[in-house]
């Protein structure tokens, strides 16, 4: 079993799987429904900044980068689940599984083009930002959020691949993406008290501990404090990229060994 990623002479058929997986996105007007929800998180926080009585900007900022990241992940994750089950109901997948090509081409172009279409809300939504924080901020939000939409899809890949119906793999990435929003926040809560914390206490803390080396730390991504008080740094983005490359090739691994294991 070649788990190897597939070398130059096959990066052709691996690029046109990645192009037909962007239009496919394009044809179900997926690039609306990212406006549509820019227009939503765009009025609910200006409406939500409307009713503060003090820092308005702040609140409208914070809101919106919330609004938007939920968002992007919530429809980038949706489109990547429902679009490898319609693909294997119709029997697409196993006619391609089933071409003289090693399966590792198969899944780097689908990666590839689930990545390329991650690149549409990144640079939409960062471009909203320029509505609150300087171009440079927006820009190191954007990117971050591009890194977070890319472990997203890459999970959403695993999950429907492993469990191959749409609500159970909606359901794993749901859970992923809010174990790994809120996992530096539970290993806060289970670390209060210290060495003078019960058993129970010390045990659910080492217990999440261990959670947290499984889990990328996504709040540390896409924060909205970089468009509300510009406190971002290139050193912070390029530790979103260093984590974000480690999960990627982890979840491709893992992604690509489930798929050697169908049989077509």
């Amino acid at each position: 079993m070649n788990l190897t990623p597939p070398r130059l002479p096959l990066l052709r058929p691996a690029l046109t799987i990645a192009r037909y997986t962007l239009l496919e996105a394009l044809r179900n007007r997926l690039l609306w429904l990212f406006a549509l929800a820019a227009l939503g998180a765009l009025g609910a926080a200006a409406f939500a900044a409307q009713l503060a009585l003090t820092e308005q900007r702040a609140l409208q900022g914070a809101l919106l980068a919330a609004l938007l990241r939920l968002a992007a992940a919530a429809l980038l994750a949706g489109f990547v689940v429902s679009s490898m089950v319609r693909e294997a109901d119709d029997k697409g997948q196993e006619l391609l599984l089933a071409l003289a090509l090693p399966r590792a081409v198969y899944l780097f172009g689908k990666l590839a083009g689930f990545a390329a279409l991650a690149l549409l809300p990144a640079l939409l939504y960062g471009g909203l930002g320029l509505l609150v924080a300087p171009p440079a901020q927006a820009a190191l939000w954007g990117a971050s959020l591009l890194c977070e939409l890319w472990i997203v899809a890459a999970f959403s890949l695993l999950c429907v691949l492993g469990l191959g119906q749409v609500v159970p793999a909606l359901a794993a990435c749901a859970g992923f993406y809010l174990l790994a929003r809120l996992i530096d926040t539970l290993q806060l809560l289970a670390h209060q008290g210290g060495a003078a914390a019960a058993p129970a206490q010390r045990a659910l803390a080492f217990g999440i501990d261990a959670l947290a080396l499984l889990l990328p730390h996504l709040a540390r991504f896409t924060r909205s404090d970089w468009l509300v008080y510009h406190g971002g740094t290139a050193a912070e983005l390029l530790a979103v990229a260093a984590q974000s490359a480690i999960y990627l090739a982890l979840l491709a691994g893992a992604a690509l060994v489930d798929l050697y294991r169908k049989s077509v």
